[in-house]
């Protein structure tokens, strides 16, 4: 089923960032943004997305990779609805990895095709894509195929990319994706060569609207079109949809060290310090069980979003990086608090 067309515009969607939008970390969004949305569901944001996913390590990964892999296909009920992002380069594993989603109760699968990481583009994959149009159509048919979209028990697929490689080619890029009929198409306001270096060209993605609009006109399920970068706040992101017309906007960076972020009534400066480090000790807690076998560097780049801006900041900071289990945390914190 495509929920997308169901969704009441302008919605809010959780970005995926590796390492960062882990399971613990969506658990902990879902659970203090949770309120009645505009379609009259109870949740955090209006949807949600998983850290990116190797479709090829899905398939060729040794049991203990596997195993790993999977960890980062985890989630919970609150979270949903809930995408889960693959990349690969290989149409049969991209089927294999779709169809694995869609079998594990997924809501949808997007494709990421605007990753800067050079590892990731070596294997022809994220931002790579924008440079092999013919291999990123045979992709999206592929993931499509896998996720049985449009058929009975389907699921729809997604894809976020960016406006161009090494300079703006969003004239042809925009309009060979739509011409796949993508469920939903995110677009980020900047070229991969620009990475998050220049502000976000929202007047890019407004024109990428334009072309949805003028391709599928007419058409009864147009593809959703999501607008990505520096969206600050759920203020600032209706103000970017107010003005490029996007029926969606994604929240990435903002979310740092702020699980309340998707509450339309609550700002992380306004919540007391002693609640903002007890939920980032719950944080801690949520990721060693539920990710034991991860490093634990993993989760202390949260603690500079979280402990900042207050007296003793930087000193708690500095006990927090000498830890490295969550009991050690929580007694650093109890510490400081009392």
């Amino acid at each position: 089923m495509n929920f997308w067309n169901k969704l009441k515009t302008p919605f809010f969607v959780l970005a995926p960032m590796a390492d960062v939008t882990d399971a613990p970390f969506r658990r902990m969004i879902a659970k203090y943004s949770a309120h009645e949305r505009a379609d009259g569901t109870v949740g955090g944001p209006d949807v949600t997305w998983t850290e990116f996913v190797a479709a090829d390590g899905l398939v060729r990964a040794t049991p203990e990779g596997k195993k790993k892999l999977m960890a980062d296909l985890i989630y919970d009920e609150t979270e949903r609805p809930i995408i889960a992002q693959l990349f690969s380069s290989t149409e049969e594993h991209m089927e294999y990895a779709a169809n694995l989603c869609r079998e594990l109760g997924f809501d949808g699968v997007d494709i990421n095709m605007g990753c800067p990481d050079r590892s990731i583009e070596k294997q022809g994959c994220g931002a790579a894509m924008m440079r092999n149009p013919e291999s990123a159509i045979g992709i999206i048919r592929a993931a499509k195929r896998g996720a049985k979209m449009g058929e009975e028990g389907g699921i729809p697929v997604s894809v976020k990319t960016r406006i161009g490689y090494n300079q703006d080619q969003l004239e042809e890029w925009i309009p060979m994706l739509l011409a796949e009929n993508p469920a939903t198409l995110v677009v980020h306001g900047r070229t991969r060569k620009e990475m998050s270096k220049v502000p976000a060209k929202w007047e890019r993605i407004k024109r990428a609207v334009e072309i949805r609009d003028e391709m599928q006109k007419g058409a009864e399920n147009k593809t959703v079109i999501i607008g990505n970068g520096d969206a600050l706040s759920l203020a600032d992101a209706r103000q970017k949809a107010s003005l490029s017309g996007v029926d969606g906007v994604m929240l990435g960076r903002a979310v740092f060290g702020n699980p309340w972020l998707f509450h339309p009534d609550k700002d992380v400066h306004t919540i007391p310090l002693e609640e903002r480090l007890r939920v980032m000790v719950e944080h801690t807690e949520l990721f060693t069980e539920l990710l034991p076998f991860k490093n634990f560097s993993v989760m202390k780049k949260h603690y500079k979003a979280y402990v900042k801006d207050f007296n003793g900041a930087h000193e708690l900071r500095a006990k927090l990086m000498e830890q490295d289990t969550a009991e050690g945390v929580r007694e650093v914190v109890e510490d400081f608090i009392k």
